[in-house]
């Protein structure tokens, strides 16, 4: 009987530690934006301080490579909330002058000085 009662025990053991082990590759095996073509930097960043409402997260990132640019999959990699939270990522050509610091209001830069050669909007579901 106490042969059973180890064998169980060690069954449990092995499943939890591949079970941990899984979660474990599946957080560090998430992309990021070296694994994404166009070579992405993120350069700016700015959110909304309080947290009654929506959430505001503004973006500015270069893109080295622009004819290569997966600007879509770049810009699902920053997060989004539900109820009315809104993520808004502006690309700028690394080759040219872009923003290294972002306003909430709008237009968020300085549209004189530089131009966004691709603007992503993700908002929350709810």
């Amino acid at each position: 009987m106490n042969n059973k009662k180890s064998k169980r025990i060690w069954l449990v053991a092995i499943a939890v530690i591949l079970l941990l082990s899984y979660l474990i590759w599946q957080t560090y095996s998430q992309p990021t934006l070296e694994d994404i073509p166009g070579n992405f930097e993120e350069v700016a960043f700015v959110r909304n301080e309080q947290n009654k409402g929506g959430i505001i997260r503004i973006y500015a990132i270069t893109v080295d490579d622009p004819s290569v640019a997966n600007y879509d999959a770049c810009a699902d990699l920053f997060p989004t909330n539900d109820f009315n939270s809104i993520t808004t990522v502006y690309f700028f050509d690394k080759n040219k002058p872009y923003p290294t610091v972002l306003t909430l209001e709008s237009p968020h830069y300085d549209t004189d000085k530089y131009s966004a050669i691709y603007i992503a909007k993700r908002r929350g579901t709810n």
